[in-house]
């Protein structure tokens, strides 16, 4: 088909910017369904600081969720892209139904896992006996959405990774124009507040659900889910999910690191401290889905490449992803160094919750403009097919680094607050480092033995 043609054809620069341009714009977008809701939400009259602690509060728990949806379509999607690399569409499309049918069957029981535990969750997530009313507002009504959430974020995938990136980009414009819509109209015009945050977000994602599934179950698609092939096989699905264990273990540890920031932010600084950090993450969020945008965009390239054995063409879609990844998280620093206060604005009105952020986010961030080469390596292993490397590298900066100095770091400073956010550059730096080396090493490997056949 001309579209695997251009995958394997079209100048790498060319076809970068048409796959990877949707993908940013639509991983921006995506930023819109947290952010629109904080922003919003932020500025409730009276009760707008304490509102927006409890969402932040939730985001350990909407993290897993979408933990769960990568395990899926981080694993499968690029495991479709290199079957079909290699002319077996059928096992691609096999990889497609297995796929589904484990989205599926992961939001049921996480939408019941939520109903049950989440609110006693929450408390050992940071929440106090002042924001724990807004925490479980929202999540037990977006727990509702949890089918709808795993199908949108995890059939997403395949659509990209067909260079349909265009579409998947809708997938998400659709679900965040819709958000960004009923966002005011239940907050404010219904005074639902909290719980009309929530209700927003969910009906939001089941209509870029039904965008998905139509797509992919319609005629313009590639890969197509067939009733057949939604059943989970292990020869199929195990070997996705071995894939797919990067990114999840990435996302969930995420999770696992909002506990952590959260519970100590709470023990160090109060409801104040944990409300910066809900906005410390938003601000992050911004610096990072751009690039996972771009290595979205990269994905089908190398997956497809790596398949097909044209291995120049990896190496320069490689070499481009680190110069522009890299150029961008520079970019993103250095506004978080010089004007924290304007991203804090966009959040809060409260001058007191302005001035903890001014002054957290430089800490912070204070290395995130070397991040792009940890998302521009660690993506590409993943798009390889390197399973085993990936997962190391999502272990290390979060669970071997990250975590631990959350909690060893208070013990040698005085400022503890300080010492907490200071585990985030001090981790990133020591990742960063590990992770390009290992990269460059592997790609010189890959490419010596180009010269050898």
């Amino acid at each position: 088909m001309q579209r695997e043609n251009d995958l394997g054809t079209k100048p790498v620069g060319k076809l970068l910017w048409q796959l990877a341009l949707p993908a940013i714009v639509a991983q921006l977008v995506n930023m819109l369904y947290n952010m629109v809701d904080r922003m919003y939400i932020g500025h409730i009259p009276d009760v707008g600081a304490a509102a927006l602690t409890g969402l932040g509060v939730t985001m350990p728990v909407i993290l897993l969720v979408s933990a769960f949806a990568a395990l899926v379509s981080m694993g499968g999607a690029p495991r479709a892209a290199i079957m079909m690399g290699r002319n077996k569409k059928d096992e691609a499309e096999r990889i497609l139904g297995n796929c589904a049918a484990a989205l599926v069957v992961m939001a049921v029981v996480l939408t019941v896992a939520i109903l049950l535990f989440g609110r006693k969750a929450l408390m050992l997530f940071g929440a106090s006996s002042e924001t724990i009313g807004y925490a479980w507002d929202y999540l037990s009504i977006y727990a509702i959405g949890t089918v709808a959430v795993q199908l949108t974020l995890g059939l997403n995938a395949f659509i990209t990774t067909q260079g349909f990136s265009r579409v998947s980009m809708m997938t998400v414009m659709i679900g965040a124009i819709c958000n960004i819509v009923l966002d005011p109209v239940f907050i404010f015009g219904f005074g639902m507040g909290v719980r009309g945050a929530a209700l927003a977000t969910i009906l939001s994602q089941s209509v870029s659900a039904v965008w998905v599934l139509r797509f992919l179950t319609g005629k313009k698609t590639m890969l197509r889910i067939r009733p057949a092939y939604l059943r989970i096989e292990p020869k199929v699905y195990l070997p996705c999910m071995a894939l797919g264990l990067a990114p999840f273990v990435m996302q969930f540890t995420e999770s696992i690191l909002s506990v952590s920031f959260n519970s100590s932010l709470l023990k160090y600084g109060g409801d104040l401290a944990v409300g910066s950090m809900t906005i410390l993450n938003s601000v992050m969020q911004f610096s990072l889905l751009p690039l996972q945008g771009l290595t979205q965009g990269g994905q089908p390239i190398i997956s497809f490449n790596y398949g097909a054995g044209n291995k120049q063409r990896v190496l320069s879609i490689y070499k481009l992803l680190l110069v522009i990844c890299l150029s961008y998280s520079m970019l993103i620093w250095a506004a978080a160094m010089i004007a924290p206060q304007m991203f804090a604005k966009l959040f809060t009105s409260d001058a007191a919750l302005i001035e903890a952020v001014r002054h957290n986010l430089r800490i912070y961030m204070g290395a995130t403009g070397l991040f792009g080469l940890q998302i521009a390596c660690q993506q590409t292993f993943v798009s390889m097919g390197d399973a085993k490397t990936s997962l190391f590298l999502a272990l290390l900066r979060k669970v071997f680094l990250l975590i631990p100095l959350i909690f060893i770091l208070p013990v040698f400073l005085q400022n503890k607050v300080d010492a907490v956010l200071l585990a985030e550059p001090i981790s990133d730096f020591i990742a960063v480092s590990v992770t390009t080396t290992l990269s460059v090493r592997a790609m010189r490997r890959y490419m010596r033995a180009e010269l050898r056949a």
